[in-house]
């Protein structure tokens, strides 16, 4: 147990008449209007949010659950976002199968042991039994789902193959992506090698939260700004298409929703993908990414996190301007994730503006 007093009332108890709007939307229901919520939502904007990571390191706080619980309800009680995404990490699967991490604090994800061989690949353990190998994930889901049921939406999310693979092999950030890349361009039968085993495990781990309670899927393409359109359809788009084909066949209610950070520029090539919803970065507009998807495509995002540091005037026109461009059938969100310098009133802002416009 943490030693910082966590709340255990929920400002929005009570059965929500808005309790599903964000599930709706992402299956391409009619809503009366359009749902906010926001990549990174529970981050280090926030005052209760840094009383954890001052005195928590961030895997302490994303794998203790009662600490993960509180930071993923931090940004609900706040500011009425329409969905509660679980604080955690995309590498979180990763030292169940045998690739330790850590995060270093203003730089980002460390791995301990990269892959740097066919051996290595080989050597990756299966997701065989999620509840047993990332064993603080269902407490986290089950609570979540037992505080927001009824009350908002559940949201449990994943990295997508590439990414994860990517990850894996360079070790850490990097400005291009050299191994990763010259693995796919040099031995793509061994890429793709990996590529499968990260899809069967990132596939059991999707599934096993939707098993403890989430009610709609993310997966995250955080490295797609890395890939031409080519490399992009040759190893991160069948891969995520899988996972998502895969959890659609054992969980069919569940709506996907599909990020590809930096993936606007091949927006066209998403429109096929077998998910439910695609999320967009900022790079383009709404009136853009509307008319590639055409009026039945489920749309999210796409407002600059940038806009957020600006005067609530520019918030109000940027979320007004993204969901009348939008057309219907459409969750606001950013185009990218809250940074850190966000003054929560401008989060607050942000999800006020979006309530405000009805359909």
């Amino acid at each position: 147990m943490s030693e910082i007093e966590i709340p255990k009332k929920i400002i929005g108890e009570g059965v929500n008449g808005d309790a599903d709007i964000l599930v709706r939307a992402f299956k391409g229901e009619k809503v009366e209007r359009t749902p906010v919520w926001l990549m990174r939502q529970a981050g280090r904007y926030m005052a209760d949010f840094k009383k954890y990571s001052e005195k928590y390191a961030f895997r302490e706080r994303s794998e203790t659950p009662d600490i993960a619980i509180e930071l993923s309800l931090q940004p609900w009680r706040s500011f009425g976002v329409d969905g509660v995404i679980m604080f955690s990490d995309i590498l979180t699967p990763l030292p169940a199968m045998g690739i330790d991490f850590t995060i270093v604090p203003g730089k980002g994800p460390k791995i301990t042991n990269p892959i740097r061989s066919k051996a290595d690949i080989e050597a990756l353990k299966p997701m065989h039994d999620v509840s047993a190998q990332v064993p603080f994930l269902s407490e986290i889901l089950k609570s979540l789902r037992h505080e927001t049921d009824k009350k908002t939406s559940l949201i449990g999310f994943i990295g997508a193959p590439f990414t994860i693979a990517a990850y894996s092999v360079e070790g850490g950030h990097s400005k291009l992506c050299t191994r990763m890349k010259r693995l796919c361009l040099e031995e793509p039968e061994i890429a793709r090698m990996m590529l499968e085993k990260y899809t069967d495990a990132l596939t059991e781990y999707a599934c096993h939260q939707v098993e403890c309670g989430a009610q709609i899927l993310q997966i995250f393409e955080s490295w797609s700004h890395h890939l031409s359109e080519e490399q992009w359809v040759a190893f991160a788009k069948p891969y995520a298409d899988r996972v998502a084909v895969r959890l659609k066949e054992r969980h069919p209610d569940i709506p996907v929703v599909y990020f590809a950070n930096g993936g606007s520029v091949y927006l066209h090539r998403q429109m096929d993908m077998k998910v439910d919803a695609i999320s967009i970065d900022w790079k383009v507009s709404m009136e853009h990414a509307r008319h590639v998807a055409g009026p039945d495509r489920v749309l999210a995002g796409n407002v600059d996190p940038m806009v957020l540091l600006g005067p609530e005037k520019g918030i109000t026109e940027a979320v007004t301007r993204c969901i009348e461009q939008a057309k219907g059938k459409h969750v606001l969100n950013l185009g990218h994730g809250v940074e850190k310098e966000t003054p929560e009133s401008s989060v607050a802002a942000f999800v006020r503006a979006a309530k405000n416009i009805s359909l």
